[in-house]
């Protein structure tokens, strides 16, 4: 059986859109935890807009980010969208309901690795489809900008994990409850 992870960079006040606020606390600590996430994956599941963000970004970046730059760029991709109609960058897009396609995708022996794309975050959280969370909470409070969970999303978590970087960013990791 396969799994969903989800891995999220927060604020303390929970605001998740595109972290620029996250580059003075990103430090090797992290870097090394997000290069075993992505080592530990065998695709990536994306909503379109950071599909689209990281389809942009990542093939210019390998130079400078090495062996996880390559990884990011050759692992298949899974992008939930309704409005792109020509998949690149090794991406196939989901056809036909998501949280059906997705659950299909889980019957294989694989992990599904999930970063940003809150809308389906949000989305396979109410169909009861992420395995686990891994959530990076930075010491920053913004005052506003888009949360992590939308209004109407609800779930009982249990923490299985956590540990602190040197910079004071918090990483936690939950599984449903």
């Amino acid at each position: 059986m396969g799994k969903v992870v989800a891995v999220e960079y927060v604020t303390l006040d929970g605001v998740f859109e595109e972290p620029a606020w996250s580059g003075p606390y990103f430090n090797e600590e992290l870097s090394g935890w997000q290069a075993e996430n992505l080592r530990e994956a065998d695709a990536l599941l994306l909503g379109r807009r950071t599909y689209e963000g990281f389809k942009q970004a990542w093939p210019r970046m390998e130079e400078a980010t090495g062996d996880f730059g390559v990884r990011m760029n050759a692992m298949p991709k899974h992008v939930a969208t309704t409005t792109l109609s020509e998949p690149e960058w090794n991406a196939t897009f989901i056809e036909g309901e998501v949280a059906d396609a997705v659950a299909k995708l889980k019957t294989e022996p694989r992990t599904l690795l999930i970063n940003g794309s809150g809308t389906l975050v949000n989305y396979l959280t109410r169909h009861n489809l992420i395995d686990e969370y891994r959530i990076m909470v930075f010491p920053v409070v913004l005052g506003e900008g888009r949360r992590l969970w939308d209004d109407g999303t609800k779930i009982a978590l249990s923490l299985t994990g956590s540990w602190r970087t040197a910079t004071g960013v918090e990483v936690v990791t939950y599984v449903p409850a």
